[in-house]
């Protein structure tokens, strides 16, 4: 089944302020953010009409605009006004919302000095971002690593970061895998194309040192819930000969939630309990109208909507 182009579906858009049909929502051709990668973005996540610490999602947004020197007119207040009425206004109490912000049409070549600076936030439904989560996805290697920190503004959630990751995903489903684990500059696990990694072993969780890819939003909140409920967590360099060590695995991210790994380059994992739980705790703080992670985890600890892991 051919999924319907996203440019030609029934809703509104807001656009640089303002509120514009689906199909209406539109660039030209000759823009900075398409011929020279000038653009930013989020991927956010509404669970029964909240969306999941949207806060700092809109406050990434504008690091990731300011790491690439866009000067954004609106502030975090008005960005989170605007994804509320996007939602409202989709009437989907379960959605994906994409804010993204680019350099226009107004001027092109390299240099940015008069460049537009253009902001624009959709809505839409998004079900499991793999079709194979339950049972645990396959990852393969990519041919491509991850930058190091002064090649690239690896702590922004660039658009021209995303291009090895295409190429490395496409690479994995043509050859039956639902993803791939990239590296990193020096050969050390970094990711999955689109999402962080974790690994179990002995009872510890440990996990890639994010220093050259993006410290996930889900990430930060796994490994919250992790430690709330007792278990340990290490942030660490970790090779890819230490696979065949662990037991368990799973990756995170907006769009895939918490994921079960079941293979890795020939390197079995199981789908235990431990990642069961994970998942479970996971979807009830994110449906949670005030979080509380002792309600997920542990017992008797409140975290306001507000807070920091919302």
């Amino acid at each position: 089944m051919i999924e319907k182009s996203y440019s030609d579906r029934d809703g509104v858009i807001w656009l640089d302020g303002h509120f514009v049909p689906w199909r209406e929502a539109r660039e030209h051709i000759l823009n900075q953010g398409l011929h020279y990668a000038s653009s930013v973005f989020e991927g956010e996540r509404a669970y029964e009409g909240r969306i999941f610490r949207s806060v700092d999602h809109t406050r990434r947004l504008l690091h990731s605009a300011k790491r690439l020197e866009m000067d954004v007119k609106f502030s975090v207040e008005q960005i989170e006004a605007a994804k509320k009425e996007v939602l409202d206004r989709s009437g989907l109490g379960s959605a994906y919302i994409r804010p993204v912000i680019w350099r226009g049409s107004q001027q092109m070549g390299i240099s940015v000095g008069n460049a537009d600076i253009r902001i624009g936030i959709a809505a839409w439904h998004w079900g499991n971002y793999f079709s194979d989560k339950a049972k645990g996805i396959r990852l393969t290697d990519s041919p491509w690593a991850r930058p190091p920190a002064n090649c690239a503004p690896v702590d922004a959630k660039a658009a021209g970061l995303y291009m090895i990751c295409t190429l490395a995903k496409k690479r994995a489903e043509e050859a039956g895998f639902s993803d791939a684990l990239m590296l990193d500059h020096q050969g050390n696990i970094a990711e999955a194309t689109g999402a962080n990694i974790f690994f179990l072993k002995d009872g510890v969780w440990h996990t890639p040192t994010p220093n050259c890819f993006l410290n996930g939003i889900t990430r930060q909140t796994v490994i919250e819930l992790l430690r709330r409920s007792g278990r340990v967590v290490i942030e660490r360099t970790i090779s890819p000969s230490e696979l065949g060590k662990f037991t368990q695995c799973f990756i995170t991210g907006t769009a895939a939630e918490v994921t079960p790994v079941s293979e890795i380059m020939g390197h079995s994992f199981r789908v235990g309990e431990d990642i069961m739980s994970i998942s479970e705790a996971y979807g009830k703080v994110v449906r949670m109208p005030r979080v509380n992670f002792a309600d997920a985890l542990v017992s008797g600890q409140q975290i306001a909507a507000d807070g920091p892991l919302v």
